[in-house]
C-alpha cells in the first residue's frame, strides 16, 4: 500500500490586516503629531499594552513604518523614530545630486506626453497647495519618485527609493511652517522644464533645488571642492 502523502499546512498570517493598517495610521499620525519626537524609542511592549493587543501586530506595523521610512532599526536595541543627523542629511544628498542629475537626463530622454503630463500636475498642485504638512511631503516625494520611474532603469530607482525613504521622512517629521513649506514646493518647476526639454544642467538645477530646504546641500560633495563649484557656475 502506498503511503499517504501530507502536505505541508502553509502558515497562516492570524494578524487581521485591518489591525495592521489601524496600527499604522494610528503610530504614523503619532509619530507626524509629535507623541513621538526623532529619536525617540518605540517600545512594543508598552505600545501592545496601551492597545490591549499583543506585540505581533505591532512588530508588524513597526516594520511597515521601517518600509516608509519613518522608524529605523537599530541591532540589538529595537526600532526608533527616524532621526537623521545633519551630515548623514548632507551626505544623502551629495548623492542625490548625482544620482537624481542622471535620472532626469535619461526621463528627460525617455519623456512622454503622459509623464509629462502627470509631472505637470503634481507641479501645478504643488504651487497651489495650501492643506497639510504631511500632504504637501507626499506630493513632493510622488514628483521626485515619477522622474526616477521614468529613467527606465529600475536599478537607479531602486536605489534613488532606498536613499531617499529616510531623509523624505526626516523632513516630514520637521516642523516648519505652512509658509516654509509652501516656498519649498514652489521650486520644482526648474526640474520640469529641464525633464521637459528646456536648457540647464540637471545637476546645478538639483543643487538649487536641494539648497531651498537645506544649507550646503554639497557639501559632502565633489562641488565642494575648492574651485570645482565655481567652474560649474561660470
Amino acid at each position: 500500500m502506498t503511503a499517504p502523502v501530507y502536505e505541508e499546512a502553509p502558515v497562516v498570517d492570524n494578524t487581521p490586516s485591518t489591525l495592521r493598517t489601524h496600527l499604522v495610521k494610528v503610530l504614523r499620525s503619532q509619530i507626524l503629531g509629535g507623541k513621538y519626537r526623532p529619536g525617540d524609542r518605540l517600545n512594543e511592549s508598552q505600545i501592545a499594552r496601551e492597545f490591549n493587543i499583543s506585540r505581533i501586530p505591532v512588530r508588524e506595523a513597526l516594520s511597515q513604518l521601517q518600509e516608509q521610512g519613518l522608524v529605523m532599526n537599530h541591532e540589538r536595541r529595537g526600532m526608533f523614530v527616524v532621526q537623521l543627523s545633519n551630515d548623514e542629511v548632507q551626505q544623502i544628498n551629495s548623492l542625490r545630486m548625482v544620482l537624481e542629475a542622471e535620472a532626469m537626463r535619461l526621463a528627460r530622454a525617455r519623456m512622454t506626453p503622459d509623464v509629462l503630463a502627470e509631472l505637470t500636475a503634481l507641479v501645478e498642485q504643488m504651487e497651489a497647495w495650501e492643506g497639510p504638512l504631511l500632504d504637501a511631503a507626499a506630493l513632493d516625494r510622488k514628483f521626485h519618485a515619477v522622474i526616477w520611474q521614468a529613467s527606465g532603469n529600475p536599478y537607479l530607482e531602486r536605489t534613488l527609493v532606498l536613499l531617499t525613504t529616510s531623509l523624505f521622512a526626516h523632513k516630514a517629521l520637521e516642523h516648519v511652517s505652512s509658509e516654509i513649506r509652501r516656498w519649498r514646493l514652489n521650486h520644482h518647476r526648474e526640474l520640469l522644464d529641464y525633464v521637459s526639454g528646456g536648457p540647464g544642467d540637471p545637476q546645478m538645477a538639483m543643487l538649487t533645488h536641494l539648497r531651498m530646504a537645506y544649507t550646503e546641500p554639497e557639501r559632502f560633495s565633489s562641488l565642494a571642492v575648492s574651485g570645482a563649484l565655481g567652474g560649474l557656475e561660470s
